[in-house]
C-alpha cells in the first residue's frame, strides 16, 4: 500500500539531491576535493603596460594574506575562518570553503617581479604585475672590412 500525505509536497530531485550531498560528504571529508575547484578563483586580464591578476576573498582580512613570487611563480596564501561559535554539526549547507588554502600561478616570462604591487580593497585583491619594455630591433649596419 503506497503511502501519500496530503498537503506535504514530494520533490525527487530535491531529496536526489539531498542524498548525493550525503553520500559525497561522507565520502569526501576535504573541502574543495569535491568540485575540483583551487581556490581562490583568479582573472588575469592584459593591458598595455601590466598583467592584472584579481581574486575575489571575501571574509579575509589583509593581514590574513600572504605572497610571494620565485622562479616565475606566484604563490597566494590564506586563511579563511568559518564563523565563530558555530559546530559543524549545525550547518546544513557548507559551500565556502574554509581553513588554510594556497594557490600558485605560474607567471609570463614578461614580468618585472620586483616592481610588483598588490591592493585588497573590498575583499578583491589586485595585483599588478608589470611588463617588461618591449625592446625593438636595432638594425646594426654592416661594414665591409676589405676596404
Amino acid at each position: 500500500m503506497a503511502i501519500f500525505r496530503w498537503g506535504h509536497r514530494w520533490d525527487p530531485l530535491q531529496d536526489l539531491e539531498r542524498e548525493v550531498d550525503r553520500l559525497l560528504s561522507s565520502v569526501l571529508s576535504f573541502q574543495g576535493i569535491r568540485f575540483g575547484r583551487q581556490y581562490p578563483p583568479v582573472n588575469v586580464i592584459q593591458l598595455e603596460l601590466e598583467y592584472v591578476l584579481t581574486a575575489e576573498l571575501p571574509g579575509i582580512r589583509p593581514e590574513d594574506l600572504e605572497l610571494t613570487v620565485a622562479n616565475g611563480v606566484l604563490t597566494i596564501k590564506g586563511e579563511r575562518v568559518g564563523p565563530e561559535g558555530i559546530p559543524d554539526e549545525r550547518f546544513r549547507r557548507q559551500e565556502r570553503p574554509r581553513g588554510n588554502w594556497r594557490r600558485s600561478i605560474s607567471l609570463p616570462d614578461s614580468i618585472e617581479e620586483d616592481k610588483m604591487t598588490a591592493e585588497f580593497v573590498n575583499g578583491v585583491l589586485k595585483v599588478h604585475l608589470p611588463r617588461t619594455p618591449v625592446v625593438r630591433p636595432r638594425q646594426i649596419k654592416v661594414v665591409d672590412g676589405n676596404a
